[in-house]
């Protein structure tokens, strides 16, 4: 579901896992009849009706931009209606076994997730995300490109960490939080807060 530059990295890795992939679907009607790495854009969401519950698994194509959850509203729009999303996890990820990954949660190229994490629904963990012990993402959560979460820290839902930017450990940050690329978080930020820089003590 999504035709963007997200869900091109998602076909990468199914298609190189040898997944049977039906179609894409997309949003904009621009995109129908097109090819993305071979795979067609059959056309809207709704085709997506056309096929049982227990017929296929979705794949959640959108991104997350800050401030911006459309992938949240499409995923518990189609959970309502009783599908199921699959996890997509690169081969190249390094994951403990001795974590907790719930459904719909999508690990890119290089990530790490030490022991003792929990993952919660549609999370994205992206290129070289690193969570490490015992921390706990909540659903619809996106930790961009090169984000560190030190140990035993807790990032509330729809929260978005962008690109390089460092949480260090024990820190709690609430719901639909923005933590700008590259900032320092070294204090517990509230719901709702939009953060650049560093946090200071």
């Amino acid at each position: 579901m999504g035709a963007g530059g997200h869900a091109r990295v998602l076909l990468d890795i199914l298609i190189r896992q040898g997944h049977k992939i039906v179609g894409i679907t997309s949003a904009n009607p621009h995109d129908f009849m097109c090819r993305i790495l071979e795979i067609p854009v059959i056309g809207s969401d709704k085709l997506i009706f056309n096929y049982r519950t227990d017929s296929v698994l979705l794949v959640n194509g959108l991104g997350m931009m800050p401030g911006k959850n459309t992938r949240c509203q499409l995923y518990e729009y189609f959970k309502g209606q009783g599908y199921t999303f699959a996890q997509v996890i690169h081969p190249s990820a390094i994951i403990s076994s001795d974590i907790k990954i719930l459904e719909g949660v999508q690990i890119m190229a290089g990530a790490i997730i030490q022991t003792g994490a929990v993952i919660a629904e549609n999370t994205i963990i992206n290129t070289r995300v690193v969570v490490d012990h015992d921390s706990f993402i909540d659903k619809h959560v996106h930790l961009a490109t090169g984000a560190t979460v030190a140990g035993g820290v807790s990032i509330g839902e729809g929260t978005f960490v962008g690109a390089g930017a460092t949480i260090i450990q024990g820190i709690k940050i609430g719901a639909h939080c923005v933590v700008a690329a590259g900032a320092v978080v070294v204090r517990d930020l509230p719901d709702g807060t939009k953060l650049t820089g560093v946090r200071g003590c």
